[in-house]
């Protein structure tokens, strides 16, 4: 007998075979599976061949690759898989697999099954489990008929079956209430058998797609309206492709329209009571313009008849207006006379500067204090210098060593000196008084108490500086 190598020369050896376990169990320092006396290899056989399909050929010794298809189904249970049971076969009338069967036949099909149905009907078995639950009031059925069975038990002597070597048994079925339930569910649910198999779909062969189908198929990506964490700049045409508002179905309601027809309407009320509200203005101004007229042409003539009369009563007045003009200028010098002896009471000094004040003159050339000569005249006066003069545009060229500008005096008058206003010597005495002199001789530009040593008229030290 063969037997598994001793402890210690165990090293890589695996047993294989029901001898190498000889007449014990498994190995538990071995990790494999391990089947000690075939114990557990027909369960796992069992599961092995249930997930395994055994090659099948066909007459012409091609392997058969439906029966892959035919896993889970019955052996009775049609199964299309060839390219010819898609197609359409072509039907003829002395094919004897697609002719009706005759009257006999069909009287033989439905006898046998009739006796069938009849056998599993006449079963009280199928009866209680089918109809009696069904039906909520019936009669009681009749039962069958009593059975004696003789019996003679196995142990034999007087302290078995109170000594008796054979009993006769009476067997009765037993009555069955009309009115009890069912004792059994039947309501199970069934487990639904495997589906057919998904009829092949045959494609057409495939096609290159267009560019419209590829701008079809194109799904735009999603763009948020809210949020843009890379900062990408999109165009707003993209926008608005992703957006999907142009896809929505614009409806206008009804109520748009009659809005608009009644807005129209008020409009062209409100503009025909404008339009008669500014004629009945337009007539009551011009009923006002006209009354206002009247009153003024009225007025008018009043006046002009006013007129008349208070021009003779003006041609006696013209003579007294010159005796009127007189007089203003009488009040007139006697009010310069008293501001005169007013100022010469209070502040003589003021006085003085009065009277130079008012026999100034102020003429065009700077000569103050001098009387005007010149002989005054209501004509326009000219400058007689800009007449007589040769000098101009048409004069010719200018010579370029030749600086005008400086050539001649701006005033080319000899008594020009003679004009220049001079104050009199005694006008800042008369403004200052002998604050004048003091004025004159101080310094302003000297310190009042200067430095010990550096006055300018000081002496220097011949020696060095101590």
């Amino acid at each position: 007998m063969k037997e598994p190598p001793p402890y210690g020369k165990r090293n890589g050896w695996i047993p294989r075979n029901i001898e190498d376990f000889g007449d014990g169990g498994a190995f538990p320092e071995i990790p494999v599976a391990q089947f000690p006396l075939g114990m557990g290899m027909d369960l796992r056989k069992k599961a092995s061949s249930d997930k395994t399909t055994a090659l099948q050929c066909d007459a012409d010794g091609k392997l058969r690759h439906d029966a892959i298809a035919r896993i889970g189904h019955s052996k009775d249970k049609i199964i299309y898989t060839r390219l010819a049971d898609m197609k359409p076969k072509m039907l003829e009338e002395e094919d004897e697999s697609f002719q009706k069967p005759d009257e006999e036949t069909i009287a033989q099909q439905t006898e046998a099954t009739r006796l069938a149905l009849e056998k599993i009907t006449s079963t009280k078995a199928w009866f209680y489990k089918c109809v009696a639950s069904a039906l909520p009031v019936r009669h009681a059925q009749k039962p069958n008929p009593v059975q004696y069975i003789r019996y003679t038990p196995s142990q034999q002597g007087g302290g078995h079956n109170s000594g008796a070597q054979q009993r006769i048994i009476r067997m009765v079925e037993v009555q069955q209430d009309p009115m009890e339930p069912p004792k059994f569910k039947i309501n199970q649910k069934i487990p639904r058998a495997p589906p057919s198999p998904p009829a092949p779909v045959m494609h057409s062969p495939p096609r290159k797609t267009t560019v419209k189908e590829q701008a079809d198929w194109k799904i735009p990506p999603c763009i948020s309206n809210w949020k843009n964490p890379k900062g990408f700049t999109i165009a707003l045409d993209k926008r608005l492709a992703a957006d999907g508002r142009g896809l929505q179905q614009v409806h206008i309601n009804e109520n748009f329209a009659k809005l608009a027809e009644s807005l129209y309407l008020a409009d062209r009320t409100a503009r025909e009571a404008v339009e008669t509200r500014a004629q009945m203005e337009r007539r009551v101004a011009q009923n006002k313009k006209a009354e206002q007229e009247e009153k003024m042409r009225a007025m008018a003539a009043k006046a002009r008849q006013e007129r008349t009369v208070l021009k003779k009563v003006h041609e006696d007045d013209s003579v007294n207006q010159e005796a009127r003009e007189r007089d203003q200028i009488r009040r007139d010098r006697l009010d310069e006379h008293r501001r005169e002896r007013n100022i010469a009471r209070n502040n003589p000094d003021k006085l003085d500067r009065f009277k130079k004040g008012r026999e100034r003159d102020i003429s065009e050339k700077i000569a103050l204090g001098l009387p005007d000569a010149r002989a005054r005249h209501h004509e326009t006066q000219f400058d007689q210098r800009l007449f007589d003069q040769s000098k101009g545009l048409d004069s010719g060229g200018i010579d370029d060593e030749t600086y005008s500008a400086y050539d001649k005096p701006w005033r080319a008058q000899d008594n020009i000196q003679q004009h220049i206003y001079r104050p009199s010597k005694n006008l800042d005495k008369d403004l200052y008084g002998d604050d004048l002199d003091r004025i004159i001789s101080t310094n302003r530009f000297v310190p009042d108490k200067g430095f010990g040593g550096a006055e300018p008229g000081a002496a220097r030290n011949a020696g060095p500086v101590e």
